[in-house]
């Protein structure tokens, strides 16, 4: 290399010829680097600042249910949603609220809680349960067609039979039996996806006129290890 050619004078002399050169460029780079990690830091301090804001809220908005203060407890939601919209915390809110309106009486308010988590929550799973709530609320007041529109089965991955068994019970109210049936036979198959109690689910097939598919038996121990 040509570094072994030269003196120990001549590779001080390139030195400092690179760092006449260099010298603007390096203090920028290590100025940049210090200034992105500061600016990391703040945020993520921020970031914890704005989630422990948000939780003080939500406690506070489940107190004020606990005393039956809803109308404390819609205020508070609305900080929430003003101050902190894309918090899990908002989203939670919104649930509480839709279960107090909805044991209450006020579907309408709680359709419209429900909507909210539905339309700008970012948990897929979160946004599933609001969507399985909103379409039972919708069933009740009489919004069947509503409600077999907002449950997109293909889109539900394990909210899938939870999905079936609520299509069913739409179609049982808007009077199509046989569309029923294979709902509830759809939320029974073993390859789809999700919880769901079983035993009333079979109860609403026969209720509609189904047969409840058999088990499949189990293979005999020794067809289990191969015979061998």
């Amino acid at each position: 290399m040509v570094e072994d050619y030269l003196t120990d004078r001549d590779q001080e002399e390139a030195l400092r010829n690179w760092w006449r050169e260099n010298w603007k460029w390096i203090l920028a780079g290590v100025a940049l680097g210090l200034g992105l990690l500061a600016a990391y830091q703040y945020w993520q301090t921020y970031r914890g600042q704005r989630a422990t804001q948000a939780h003080k809220v939500y406690e506070d908005l489940q107190k004020a249910l606990t005393g039956n203060d809803t109308e404390q407890a819609g205020r508070l939601l609305n900080d929430l949603a003003s101050d902190h919209a894309s918090s899990g915390y908002t989203q939670q809110g919104h649930l509480l609220l839709a279960k107090r309106d909805a044991e209450a009486g006020r579907f309408d308010d709680a359709i419209k809680h429900l909507q909210s988590v539905v339309d700008t929550s970012k948990d897929d799973e979160l946004a599933h349960v609001a969507r399985l709530r909103l379409a039972r609320l919708l069933i009740q007041t009489g919004k069947h067609d509503e409600a077999l529109k907002l449950l997109d089965v293909e889109k539900a991955g394990a909210f899938a039979a939870q999905m079936r068994e609520i299509r069913g019970d739409a179609l049982v109210a808007k009077g199509d039996a046989q569309a029923a049936r294979a709902e509830y036979a759809a939320a029974l198959a073993p390859d789809v996806k999700g919880s769901i109690d079983r035993t009333i689910v079979e109860l609403k097939l026969r209720d509609v006129g189904g047969e409840v598919p058999s088990a499949a038996p189990k293979p005999a121990d020794g067809a289990a290890k191969g015979d061998s």
